[in-house]
């Protein structure tokens, strides 16, 4: 059985099959990765080049040793090989842009250009001629393309570029303006040359200097590996942070549990594939057997070992905030949802009905118009009856609702009451011919006290978590600005180019019409405004006499008028209360107080109903935006043909401000 054993050059061999193929999954890992979280980002752009062209080397290391034209393949790597110099100037000179936070000058694009185009030439030279590089020599596993009289060319262009690109990553490390920043560019400083490493035909090289060593060779090729893999992981660390708004411990535990749930996984399944064949006499199993229980296995396993592990990664990943993070993560599993009380209520419902031994009843909670059913155990036809008679209404609205279970229309209804407040929350029906408590033993009578407080429990629980939900919803863009503004806005403004121009984008512009709004009529929020440059402003500017800020004034009466609901205008109703206040509060000018004396609101509700309407109109005015042409827009086509007009207080404060001041 010994002499079964593989020898060592043998080891050496599957072991750099291995470590190849690890490589190439994770390569192709990264560069998944990066394009669905960081397309819009240059850095990630840019990094996506340097990936794609370690997995076209990596590809054909994997499939050399399982392929008799071993010459098309080696050639066929040089298309990676004469990628990675260009990649490596656009990636060091995304990260200087994002770093420094300069425009790029026109002639470096025309030189990062170029180099792909020089990097174009040298890959068709490899694959269809042999100026750079000549036919194969050597045998397995150290088969090699022999140098042409362009290959020290190509040396010298490869090592510049390279060089370049180091020099230029330590010019934005010159440049960090916080200490992370500079901490992440310390980890691309020193994962830098994992492409260049990985990539490059050293044994080119190598064979120049006569006979090689085989197992020496797979040996450093090996330790290559293991090095190059660690340093694509932390440069994709590095770059997963740029162009994104996500707070540092998303984005660290998002691509943590990736590379555990894909990549890992992965290397793990290929390594059976590649082994199981190899060691059939040790298992003493056919080798499709032990293939298929090893690979289900680690399939199986590997998901519910990350879900046991979590905790513990999770401490790992955060650190100090890891009490913090766990509490949030507890907001998922205690939140509750209409579906998820309707289903308890219905629970409940069904529990007292066998707890009582009645066969219908139903469960009703106060709506914005009316009442609504959330369960029902029997006829539903029945139970709207009921609950439509005006003796149910009035416990459901009671002012000191009691504990007692009152007869109606053939039900006993009992009221749920918050026991913080004594305000009623619903009411629980319960069909019966007479009801009397006093018949069931005390046992029976706590079980019943007991699901009708969680009843209750359950009610108040969703109404605190709607009010929540409610108070979070306005504040919403407030979140996504200060996200913006974190200390890592070097790699937000990283990103493409086609963005800077789109004012609507910005984590600012629900800001920028507040504050608009607030000046309505006149005020420096309004006439140096960032919203003067949108383009649905510019093209009406002809009809308000090239007036930018009139314009701007128009444009914004036109998105709040089409916040305005169909039919006859109501103070009060809900479908109107985002119209009412921009219209009371903005348009009109009428103070806090006044406005939520006319809705009938609190000054406190008033605010927040406020942030939600201005965010209505934020979004009104990007789509007002986004269907702006280069005709402009028709304003004769909208409800508000004419410029505002407000207040006479306001209107004279609008006209001083236009005044010109002298000197």
């Amino acid at each position: 059985m010994l002499t079964e054993l593989p020898d060592w050059l043998t080891i050496l061999e599957f072991g750099n099959l291995v470590l190849s193929s690890a490589i190439l999954i994770l390569s192709f890992s990264l560069f998944v990765y990066i394009l669905t979280f960081n397309l819009h980002s240059r850095v990630g752009r840019a990094f996506a080049a340097l990936l794609l062209g370690v997995i076209i080397v990596y590809s054909g290391d994997v499939v050399l040793p399982r392929v008799e034209w071993q010459e098309s393949w080696l050639r066929f790597q040089w298309l990676g090989i004469a990628l990675v110099p260009a990649a490596y100037l656009h990636f060091s000179r995304a990260v200087l842009l994002a770093t420094s936070l300069r425009p790029d000058p026109s002639y470096w694009r025309w030189i990062v250009r170029g180099a792909y185009g020089v990097s174009g030439v040298f890959a068709f030279m490899a694959v269809a001629t042999d100026i750079l590089v000549q036919p194969a020599a050597g045998s397995f596993p150290v088969t090699y393309l022999q140098p042409g009289l362009l290959f020290p060319l190509f040396t010298l262009y490869f090592v510049t570029a390279t060089l370049w690109g180091g020099w230029t990553l330590l010019q934005a490390r010159a440049m960090a303006r916080t200490m992370a920043s500079r901490r992440r560019l310390n980890y691309l400083l020193w994962s830098f040359a994992a492409p260049a490493l990985g990539v490059f035909p050293y044994l080119i090289l190598v064979s120049r200097t006569g006979e090689t060593n085989p197992a020496l060779v797979l040996i450093f090729a090996s330790i290559a590996n293991v090095t190059v893999g660690i340093m694509l992981v932390v440069m994709a660390y590095s770059v997963a942070y740029y162009g994104v708004l996500s707070p540092d411990r998303v984005v660290k535990r998002q691509l943590i549990y990736f590379l555990l749930r894909g990549p890992i996984v992965a290397v793990i399944v290929i390594g059976l594939i590649l082994s199981i064949p190899r060691v059939e006499a040790i298992l003493g199993l056919p080798a499709d057997t032990a293939l298929t229980l090893f690979v289900v296995g680690v399939i199986v396993m590997a998901p519910l070992l990350l879900y046991v592990l979590q905790p513990w990664i999770d401490r790992a990943i955060y650190r100090k905030e890891s009490d913090e993070v766990q509490w949030l993560r507890t907001l998922d599993q205690r939140l509750m949802t209409s579906s998820d009380l309707s289903q308890f209520l219905e629970n409940v419902l069904v529990s007292l009905c066998d707890a009582l031994e009645v066969n219908a009843g139903f469960v009703a909670l106060p709506g914005e118009t009316e009442a609504r059913l959330e369960a029902v155990v029997g006829t539903e036809t029945g139970a709207r009856a009921t609950l439509a008679l005006p003796e149910v209404q009035r416990l459901l609205t009671a002012e000191f609702p009691d504990d007692a279970f009152h007869p109606a229309d053939g039900y006993f209804i009992r009221t749920l009451t918050n026991r913080h407040t004594d305000q009623p929350l619903g009411i629980i029906a319960l069909r019966s011919d007479g009801l009397r408590l006093e018949d069931f033993p005390a046992s029976s009578l706590m079980v019943i006290e007991h699901l009708l407080r969680r009843a209750e429990i359950a009610v108040e629980d969703r109404r605190l978590q709607l009010d929540v939900f409610e108070a979070l919803r306005p504040v919403l863009p407030d979140f996504e600005v200060m996200q913006a503004l974190r200390g890592t806005v070097p790699y937000v403004i990283g990103g493409s180019e086609s963005d800077a121009d789109d004012l609507t984008r910005s984590p600012e512009f629900t800001e920028w019409v507040r504050d608009a709004l607030n000046h309505f009529w006149g005020g420096p929020k309004l006439s140096d405004s960032p919203l003067l440059d949108l383009r649905v402003v510019k093209s009406v500017l002809a009809d308000y006499e090239n007036s930018p800020t009139r314009a701007l004034r128009a444009v914004l009466q036109m998105a709040v008028e089409r916040q305005r609901p169909a039919g006859d205008r109501q103070m009060t109703t809900s479908e109107w209360m985002l119209y009412n206040i921009l219209d009371l509060k903005f348009l009109q000018g009428k103070r806090v107080r006044e406005v939520a004396n006319r809705l009938a609101m609190s000054e406190s509700d008033l605010y927040r109903k406020q942030r939600v309407a201005i965010s209505e109109v934020a979004r009104t005015l990007a789509d007002m935006e986004a269907s702006a042409d280069a005709d402009g827009l028709d304003i004769a086509t909208t409800q508000v043909g004419r410029e505002p007009t407000g207040p006479p207080e306001r209107a004279a404060v609008a006209q001083v401000q236009s005044v010109p001041k002298p000197g």
